[in-house]
């Protein structure tokens, strides 16, 4: 009886012993496992902070494989308004008036040009008139559209060199000292139908005298030709405006010329020929 309860105390203990190697592999194993999971988290978290660190500071780029936030319509209206600010840069954004902007730059008797200025020019006709290069080409466009109307517009007078300038002013001094005007009132009266040498747009390159074949004598008859009426309908489709409208020599300190026309873009064309201005009235210059 006693060997027997001798036997059962010795299994208990080895059943004992087996039973805590058991528990210590068990803890063993879970440690591990933990360890594990620990370290493969650790990994991930390094890759993740190595790929932030990668990009440049400040920099808003999305990881490989993100989708945009950006929706087919923003994407639309961002497109837009790229291609609008393209436009408004090929087309020197016309719809905010600047003296940077040379097809608009205003000459006048306040706003005269530098000394010697002489633009890059081109033919604008077979006659030899020339014209500023850059806006050469909308000119003979125009004319060529209004003869394709059945119309014979002519230029009559488009780029004056100073000197050419100078003549007319003095011829137009005399023909005022003729009618009995002296001194400063006929130079003063010569300024209001001959433009002073430097404050001239025919120096500036961007303006055309047009007039109809069939009727060559610049006065107020010029309105009343299918040419000039052809011309002031269509005009601004090629950025051209009439420079003197009438009822605006107070302004412009020029008479009603309906053959003078002044290139400006299109854009500014359009503004200005639908609303009835002046250029001075456009650029906020109306004194």
């Amino acid at each position: 009886m006693y060997k027997r309860r001798r036997r059962l105390n010795r299994n208990g203990k080895i059943l004992v012993c087996v039973l805590a190697v058991l528990l210590i592999l068990l803890i063993v194993l879970i440690v591990r496992g933990c360890s594990g999971s620990g370290e493969e988290s650790s990994g991930q978290n390094e890759s993740s902070i190595s790929q932030e660190s990668s990009l440049p500071a400040g920099s808003s780029e999305e990881p490989s494989g993100a989708e945009s936030s950006e929706t087919p319509e923003s994407s639309a209206e961002s497109g837009e308004s790229s291609g609008a600010a393209e436009s408004s840069t090929a087309e020197g954004s016309a719809a905010s008036p600047s003296a940077e902007d040379w097809r608009l730059t205003l000459v006048n008797n306040t706003h005269p040009l530098e000394d010697g200025y002489v633009p890059e020019l081109a033919d604008a006709d077979a006659n030899g008139h020339q014209f500023d290069a850059r806006a050469a080409d909308a000119l003979k466009e125009m004319l060529a559209d209004a003869r394709e109307a059945g119309l014979s517009p002519i230029i009559c007078s488009a780029y004056r060199t100073w000197e050419k300038q100078t003549s007319l002013f003095e011829d137009q001094v005399a023909v005022c000292e003729s009618q009995g005007l002296e001194g400063e009132a006929a130079v003063a009266e010569a300024r209001t139908v001959v433009a002073y040498p430097g404050t001239s747009e025919h120096q500036l390159g961007l303006a055309a005298d047009i007039v109809a074949l069939s009727y060559q004598i610049l006065d107020e008859g010029q309105m009343e030709t299918a040419e000039q009426q052809w011309l002031i309908e269509h005009c601004a489709e090629y950025g051209f405006i009439l420079r003197y409208p009438e009822g605006k020599s107070d302004i412009t300190g020029v008479i009603f010329e309906p053959w003078h026309y002044r290139y400006v873009g299109v854009e500014a064309a359009k503004e200005i020929m639908s609303q009835g201005l002046c250029l001075e009235e456009y650029l906020g210059q109306a004194e």
